[in-house]
């Protein structure tokens, strides 16, 4: 999945709580997930398939359930674009701080 799709579906209160909910690096069921985050169980379902379609949790049926699990590979692709600004933007300060001594 793109790192655009990672920060699209991330950029929801519903959808960070559910991620903050799921980093404890168990897996939960829908039901048990969606207690307690303002919004229907529909609405929850809605927000935990716009996250599993960005790749960012894992649906895994069990019987009459699904229980959803973080895939951090995908959150490991947003930490790393994240780094990448934070080198490119040490580098221009560097520089900046270089010229301003100058």
């Amino acid at each position: 999945m793109s790192v655009e799709a990672i920060f699209k579906a991330l950029g929801d209160p519903v959808r960070l709580e559910i991620i903050t909910r799921l980093s404890d690096g168990s897996s939960y069921t829908i039901g048990k997930l969606s207690e307690d985050l303002g919004v229907s169980r529909q609405g929850a379902r809605k927000q935990i398939q716009t996250l599993a379609s960005a790749d960012i949790i894992q649906l895994h049926p069990a019987g009459r359930e699904t229980r959803v699990s973080l895939n951090t590979e995908s959150l490991q692709q947003a930490r790393l674009f994240i780094s990448q600004l934070e080198q490119q933007w040490d580098q221009r300060l560097l520089a900046l701080k270089q010229l301003s001594e100058d």
